[in-house]
C-alpha cells in the first residue's frame, strides 16, 4: 500500500515537479561550466558540492510548497480528525520529494560525467564518496522545509526558506574565511570545525582529495539533520517536537569535536595517486601527473621545443620537463610546506589552462615563453628579490632570441631597464653570453639571486 501511495505522490504531486526543476537547473549550471572539471573526477565532485549552494535553497523552498498542501487545500482538519497517525500520511509524500531531488542530483552527476570519461585519466574511489554526501544533505533541506511549511503554511515561507538557505551555505562560509584571513590571504587563525556541518565545497585543487572520515562525519551529521526534519514533519504534540530535534543535536555533537579545523582546507588532504607522474619517452621525457594524464599529448611538443632551445644555447642545459606536483598557492593558504628543489637538469613547468574539452589551451602562445621562464626557477622557500622577474624575463628572452616584450604591470622604467639590460647582453660575445648565463642558472637552481640580478647590471659596452 505504501508503495503504490508513493508511486502516486510521484506522479501527482509537486514532489515530481521540483525534482525535474532541480535537474534541469543543475544541468544548465554544470555543462555552461565544464572546464572547471573535465576530465577530473574529483574536481567534478566538488563542483557537485558547490552547486548545493543553489539546489539546497531550491530544495528547502520546494519543501515548504509540498508541506503545505494540506493548508492550501483547507483539509487540516479533516485528516486530523481520522484515527491514522500523522507520521503514516506523510512519510509516502517525504520519501517522494526525497526520490525526487536525490534522483536530480545524481542525473545531473551522470550526465557531467559524460564530459569526464573520454578525458580522465585517473579516477579516485574517494570522488564517489564526496559526491554522494550531496544526497543526504538535499534530503535534510526537502524534509526541513516540508515540517516548515506544515508549521508555517504562508506563501512566503517558502521564498524566505530559499534566502535563508543560500546565505547558510553560500555566503556564511565565506564569510568566516574571510574573517579568519587577513588582506593578503593570510591564515590569522583556521576556521571552526563546525564550518564544515555545511555541506558545500568549493577552491580544491587538482591534486588533493577530501579526507574519507570528513565525508563520512558530515553524512552521520546530514543523516541526523534528515531523522530531524522528518520526525518535525510527522510530529503533533509538543513532546514529540523536543523529541524530533534529539538526532539532530546528537549528531551535531559527535560530528564537531571530530572534524578538522580550517574549513576546506582543513579537510583537504593531498592524493599521492594524483600526483604520480605519466611520462612520454619518445624524446626528451616529458611528464605530467596523473591527475592531468589527458595534457600529455598536447605539452609534448612545446615542452620539447623549450628543451631543443635550451640546448642551442645554454651549456648544461635541462633534459626533461615534469609538471609540478605542488599544490597551487590558494589550496594550500596557511600550509606550511617545505621548499622541494628540483634537479638541475629539470624543467618543472605549472599545469597549463584547461579548456571546456579538457585538452590544455595553448592557443595565446603563453606555454612556449613560460617553460622556457621555468629554466630559471626553482623552489627555494623563501619571498623572491623584487628584480628576480625582471631578470629571468630577461634571461627567457636571451633563450629565445627576441627582446624582452613589457609585461602589463611594468612600470616605464622597468621596459627601459629590461631593453638596455637585454642589448647590453646580447652584445657580448656569443662564448661569453653562454658563460654568464651558465653561471646564473647555476645561481638560480643554488637558490641564490645574485646570478640573475647580475644580468640586470649588464652595461651596454
Amino acid at each position: 500500500m505504501t508503495g503504490r501511495i508513493l508511486h502516486i505522490e510521484l506522479r501527482r504531486s509537486a514532489a515530481l515537479s521540483i525534482g525535474l526543476l532541480s535537474l534541469v537547473t543543475g544541468t544548465v549550471l554544470l555543462l555552461t561550466s565544464t572546464q572547471f572539471f573535465v576530465g577530473r573526477w574529483m574536481q567534478l565532485a566538488i563542483f557537485s558540492r558547490s552547486m548545493l549552494m543553489v539546489s539546497l535553497p531550491f530544495a528547502l523552498a520546494g519543501g515548504a510548497w509540498l508541506g503545505q498542501r494540506d493548508a492550501r487545500y483547507r483539509v487540516n482538519e479533516l485528516f486530523a480528525s481520522t484515527v491514522r497517525p500523522r507520521w503514516q500520511r506523510v512519510v509516502p509524500t517525504a520519501s517522494a520529494l526525497a526520490v525526487a531531488v536525490a534522483t536530480a542530483y545524481v542525473l545531473v552527476f551522470l550526465i557531467a560525467a559524460g564530459w569526464v570519461v573520454p578525458t580522465a585519466g585517473y579516477f579516485p574511489a574517494s570522488a564517489i564518496v564526496v559526491a554522494a554526501v550531496g544526497v543526504p544533505a538535499l534530503v535534510a533541506a526537502g524534509w526541513l522545509g516540508m515540517a516548515a511549511g506544515r508549521a508555517v503554511p504562508r506563501v512566503v515561507t517558502a521564498p524566505i526558506l530559499a534566502v535563508v538557505g543560500f546565505v547558510l551555505v553560500g555566503l556564511v562560509p565565506d564569510l568566516v574565511t574571510m574573517a579568519h584571513t587577513d588582506a593578503s590571504f593570510t591564515r590569522l587563525r583556521p576556521e571552526p570545525s563546525a564550518l564544515l556541518l555545511v555541506p558545500t565545497f568549493n577552491g580544491l585543487d587538482d591534486f588533493q582529495t577530501i579526507a574519507t572520515r570528513v565525508s563520512l562525519l558530515q553524512t552521520l551529521w546530514l543523516v541526523s539533520l534528515a531523522a530531524t526534519g522528518l520526525l518535525l514533519l510527522g510530529a503533533v504534540r509538543r513532546r514529540a517536537i523536543a523529541f524530533a530535534v534529539l538526532p539532530a543535536v546528537l549528531g551535531g555533537a559527535v560530528a564537531v569535536p571530530l572534524l578538522p579545523v580550517g574549513g576546506t582546507r582543513g579537510a583537504a588532504v593531498v592524493d599521492p595517486v594524483a600526483i604520480e607522474l605519466v611520462c612520454d619517452n619518445d624524446g626528451p621525457q616529458v611528464c605530467v601527473t596523473r591527475a592531468h594524464a589527458a595534457l600529455l599529448p598536447d605539452v609534448v611538443g612545446p615542452a620539447r621545443q623549450a628543451l631543443g632551445m635550451m640546448a642551442a644555447k645554454l651549456p648544461n642545459a635541462p633534459v626533461r620537463t615534469v609538471q609540478s606536483q605542488q599544490i597551487t598557492y590558494w589550496g594550500g593558504l596557511g600550509v606550511s610546506t617545505a621548499p622541494t628543489r628540483h634537479a638541475d637538469d629539470t624543467i618543472v613547468f605549472d599545469t597549463p589552462t584547461i579548456d571546456p574539452a579538457g585538452r590544455a589551451d595553448l592557443s595565446d602562445g603563453y606555454f612556449l615563453p613560460s617553460l622556457l621562464e621555468a629554466a630559471w626557477r626553482q623552489d627555494c622557500g623563501d619571498q623572491p628579490e623584487p628584480d628576480e622577474p625582471l631578470a629571468r624575463t630577461i634571461a627567457t628572452a636571451w633563450l629565445s632570441g627576441q627582446p624582452p616584450t613589457p609585461r602589463r604591470w611594468w612600470e616605464p622604467a622597468d621596459i627601459e631597464r629590461a631593453q638596455s639590460a637585454y642589448q647590453a647582453l646580447v652584445s657580448l660575445p656569443q662564448a661569453e653570453q653562454r658563460d654568464r648565463m651558465a653561471a646564473a642558472r647555476a645561481a638560480a637552481m643554488d637558490c641564490r639571486s645574485d646570478g640573475l640580478l647580475a644580468i640586470l647590471a649588464e652595461k651596454k659596452p
